[in-house]
């Protein structure tokens, strides 16, 4: 690996980690109740009082985009996962039995692919109650294809490899070559993917936060105080700015991580 796939890899490490340190940080401990109002106090300038300002109810912003951090990692822990066992559940079935089931379940991927992966978000949530969980359940729906496609490139290029058809030849049954054999020699591509779908889980919660639907006030979330910002960006300017680059952090060391580990992958292959 040369030296700027390494600052690459390390500069993900580094804003994730620090992310992922203020959210533990945030379950213990936030410096005011993130929906404690001061009216008097509100859309006050950072300060020793108030680190990162005050919002348009008073309430300390440090405070509410630590508890952001918690919404974030949520939406995309559990929309991965959902992405995961869905795209893991078609992939691994269009890849390893080929055929009419491969063309069957890639054409319903690309059919699922085909709409603008919001549109499908907007329709889903506005259909049920707007919600944190309707809201990771809609997203974790919208990474499916692209874990399936990974999963899927992956058993076809491995199921026919020599080491997979030894273990054949010595008597293991399908369970045992998908999991002992197939499965480990494409987690790296699987991590790498669900590192980049984090990012993207995350930027669709706060676009559709953002519109109203998703986390539902008085709730924190990076989208919402954009929202909510947007009035007052010339006299607080503040209050857009804190939301606006834990998103951009957040993003862009997730995509710096999934960067960094491909290269790291491609270099050993």
């Amino acid at each position: 690996m040369n030296k700027r796939n390494r600052i690459t890899l390390w500069l993900g490490v580094t804003l994730v980690a620090s992310l992922l340190l203020l959210m533990l940080v945030s379950l213990a401990y936030v410096p005011y109740g993130v929906n404690e109002m001061d009216i008097a106090g509100r859309l006050q300038a950072p300060g020793p009082e108030h680190l990162l300002g005050t919002d348009q109810f008073g309430r300390d912003i440090l405070s509410r985009v630590m508890e952001g951090t918690q919404t974030a990692f949520a939406v995309g822990a559990v929309s991965v996962a959902i992405g995961l066992a869905g795209g893991f559940l078609i992939g691994s079935l269009a890849g390893y039995l080929g055929q009419w089931t491969d063309e069957l379940l890639m054409r319903l991927v690309d059919a699922l692919m085909a709409f603008p992966g919001i549109l499908l978000a907007l329709i889903f949530v506005s259909i049920f109650k707007p919600s944190l969980f309707q809201t990771m359940i809609a997203i974790g729906i919208l990474s499916v294809p692209s874990f399936a496609r990974v999963i899927r490139s992956g058993f076809l290029q491995l199921k026919e490899a020599e080491f997979v058809k030894a273990a054949r030849g010595m008597g293991a049954g399908h369970a045992s070559v998908i999991v002992r054999h197939i499965v480990p020699n494409m987690l790296s591509s699987v991590i790498v993917t669900a590192s980049l779908s984090f990012s993207t889980a995350i930027l669709v919660e706060a676009a559709l936060s953002y519109l109203g639907l998703g986390v539902q006030p008085p709730d924190p979330s990076w989208g919402r105080m954009l929202n909510e910002s947007q009035s007052y960006i010339g006299k607080a300017p503040w209050f857009t700015l804190a939301p606006g680059m834990l998103i951009t952090a957040t993003v862009l060391g997730f995509n710096l991580l999934g960067d960094g580990i491909r290269d790291l992958r491609d270099r050993r292959a």
